[in-house]
């Protein structure tokens, strides 16, 4: 069985806290992505589970057995790095073989027969007699998955695999990789910094930031019901709208606008005053501006605002809109916005902007704690979608 559990798991390097009393359960065949910036502790976990870092504090456990101690060939997980690790004087078929040349159990010609599976797996069977230096980044990656899969682990353990690949092949090889893990049914724990890479590929996120975990859940909840300022920031492209203000009785106050809030925000906000408004950028509503601007100024609703087009950028099936205060091109709480492709707006025009009651997220602006996530009205329906 491949469930891996660490518990108050901790690794200092001197006087640096790297992984700090980090717990988590990891299901059996579960795909998890632990995710963050540059040096918040997630390769360093991944070492630990590998065995090639040995923690300071806690313990590492999978399929039941405590693995603090074990070299990494007795902890029956395979590794995939970043840099592919191939070795160049080898054709593919021997690098493929060399994962089964400490293996017990197996013939000569068993072993040859699994190289052949696991190519023909892979779609590189008609490569097994060439080079790496003869290969592409793409099928050089592959080659490095099948010398892990070769050995049948119970965990693999993937650090940034797809980072030196091109857009393009990044996308491909995301695709392989879901369909490879649920072929296997193997549990995966996949290492990144790359948030797309994240929601696209994980049954859950492990969001890191600075040795800590800060969230554990599926895609759609770190992105629609994030536990902090940093998940909701890190998490989503382009960022979430970040506005900082106080609550005066019950509106919130920004810099250059005032907001009513509903009485189920106004609850959980409680007796907090200093407040950070959230609201992705495709659930903010743009219409094209009036001819008339002050008709336009007296007709705003309680939850519109009147701001200028500052950058547009386009991206084929949608628009990345820069938005900015009138007179206020600077300002901390300029927006972006998403629209429609077909949605045609260019730099100057003037906007109304919606944001929707039911799509705000608070935070404690002291703490970063999230106080009120979104609404889901179509909750069923994402339910369905997710499955």
């Amino acid at each position: 069985m491949g469930q891996i559990r660490l518990t108050d798991l901790t690794k200092r390097f001197g006087d640096t806290v790297a992984v700090d009393d980090l717990s988590l359960d990891i299901d059996d065949e579960e795909f998890l992505v632990l995710v963050g910036p540059s040096g918040c502790g997630k390769s360093t976990t991944l070492r630990m589970l590998a065995g090639l870092e040995t923690p300071t504090s806690g313990d590492i456990y999978i399929g039941g057995d405590h693995m603090n101690y074990r070299v990494p060939q007795n902890r029956d997980i395979a590794m995939v790095f970043q840099d592919y690790a191939l070795y160049p004087h080898m054709t593919v078929r021997q690098n493929i073989r060399f994962g089964l040349e400490e293996e017990e159990g197996y013939t000569s010609e068993e072993r040859d027969e699994r190289v052949v599976e696991v190519a023909e797996t892979l779609g590189i069977a008609d490569l097994l007699d060439r080079k790496p230096d003869e290969l592409s980044g793409g099928q050089q990656q592959r080659v490095a998955l099948g010398r892990a899969i070769v050995r049948d682990p119970e965990v693999f353990l993937m650090d940034e695999p797809l980072s030196n690949l091109d857009a393009k092949l990044r996308a491909e090889m995301r695709t392989e990789l879901q369909n490879l893990q649920d072929q296997l049914a193997v549990t995966t724990v996949y290492v990144t910094h790359n948030q797309t890479e994240a929601m696209t590929m994980a049954d859950r996120i492990a969001v890191m930031d600075d040795g800590e975990l800060q969230q554990v859940a599926s895609p759609f909840e770190c992105y629609h019901e994030p536990n902090n300022l940093f998940v909701a920031e890190f998490i989503g492209e382009p960022m979430i709208n970040l506005i900082r203000g106080t609550r005066s009785e019950s509106t919130f106050v920004g810099e250059h606008f005032s907001y009513p809030l509903d009485a189920d925000v106004l609850e959980s906000v409680g007796g907090r005053e200093d407040l950070v408004l959230g609201i992705r950028p495709e659930d903010i509503e743009v219409v094209d501006a009036t001819t008339d601007d002050t008709a336009a100024d007296d007709a705003l609703g309680d939850h519109e605002l009147r701001m200028d087009v500052t950058v547009v950028e386009p991206h084929g099936d949608q628009n990345v809109l820069h938005l900015s205060h009138p007179d206020q091109p600077s300002a901390d709480d300029a927006l972006q916005a998403v629209t429609a492709g077909m949605h045609l707006v260019t730099r100057g025009d003037r906007v109304t902007v919606t944001i929707p009651p039911d799509k705000i997220h608070v935070f404690d602006a002291e703490t970063g704690t999230a106080v009120h996530n979104r609404r889901h009205d179509q909750e069923a329906d994402f339910t369905q979608l997710e499955q």
